[in-house]
C-alpha cells in the first residue's frame, strides 16, 4: 500500500539493556508530562534533561533531537493504543466488529488517558509536520491488521483496505475529538461514531470480478 514513510530527521536507537531502556522510559514520562505543561512549542530536550535530573549528553544518548523525543513520544503512545485495538480485535472478530465499536472507543481513551501527556501527544502528532509520517505510517499498519482480521474470501482487498483504513483515521478523530470539545457526551460520540463507521461498511465491499 504505498512506500514506507520515513522521517526527515535522525533517530536514536531503542536500548538494549533493561536499565538503559527504564531510563528511556522514564526520559519519556518525563517529556510527557512537561509536554501537558509547557505545550509543543516550548519543549526542549535540555528542558527535559533538567526536568529528568539528567545531563542534555545522557538525554541524547536516548533521543538525538526535540523532534526525536516527540516521535518516541507518538510511537509509544500508538504502540500502546494499537495493542488495545489488536486484543479487541481478537475478542470480537467472530462477533462482528462494528456492532462493539464503543467499546473500542472507551478503551482507546483510556489509554490516552493514561499516558504522560496523552492528549498533547495526539495534538503534536497534528500539528508537527515532522510527525506524520509516524502518524500515517501506524494508521497504515493497525489497517492492515482489521483488514487481515474482516477479509472475506473473494473481496477486493484494494476497496476494503481503503474503506478500513478511512474508518481507522475516524476511530482516531474520536479520540482526539473526545479530549477537545465538551459539549458533546462521552458515550453520545461513541455511540454516532460508532453508526458513522458502520455507514462505510452498509454496502457491502464487492468482490475482485465485480
Amino acid at each position: 500500500m504505498g512506500e514506507a514513510l520515513v522521517p526527515d530527521f535522525a533517530r536514536g536507537a531503542r536500548p538494549v539493556q533493561d536499565r538503559a531502556h527504564r531510563t528511556r522510559e522514564r526520559l519519556l514520562d518525563v517529556a510527557g508530562a512537561l509536554l501537558g505543561d509547557v505545550g509543543i512549542e516550548r519543549i526542549s530536550t535540555n528542558l527535559v534533561a533538567q526536568q529528568a535530573g539528567v545531563t542534555p549528553p545522557a538525554l541524547y544518548r536516548h533521543f538525538r533531537s526535540k523532534y526525536d523525543l516527540l516521535a518516541a513520544l507518538a510511537e509509544r503512545l500508538m504502540d500502546r493504543q494499537n495493542q488495545v485495538l489488536i486484543d479487541w480485535l481478537d475478542r470480537r472478530a467472530a462477533q462482528g466488529l462494528t456492532a462493539h465499536l464503543p467499546e473500542l472507543f472507551r478503551l482507546t481513551a483510556q489509554v490516552t488517558d493514561a499516558e504522560p501527556g496523552g492528549v498533547w501527544i495526539e495534538r503534536a502528532l497534528r500539528a508537527v509536520p515532522q510527525l506524520a509520517p509516524i502518524r500515517i505510517a501506524s494508521h497504515r499498519h493497525v489497517t492492515d491488521q482489521i483488514v487481515a482480521a474482516m477479509a472475506e474470501p473473494g473481496e477486493d482487498r484494494d476497496v476494503l483496505w481503503r474503506r478500513v483504513r478511512l474508518a481507522v483515521e475516524l476511530g482516531y478523530a474520536v479520540d482526539e475529538m473526545l479530549h477537545e470539545e465538551d459539549r458533546i457526551a462521552r458515550e453520545d460520540l461513541f455511540a454516532d461514531a460508532a453508526r458513522a463507521i458502520e455507514g462505510i461498511f452498509a454496502m457491502g465491499v464487492p468482490g475482485n470480478a465485480d
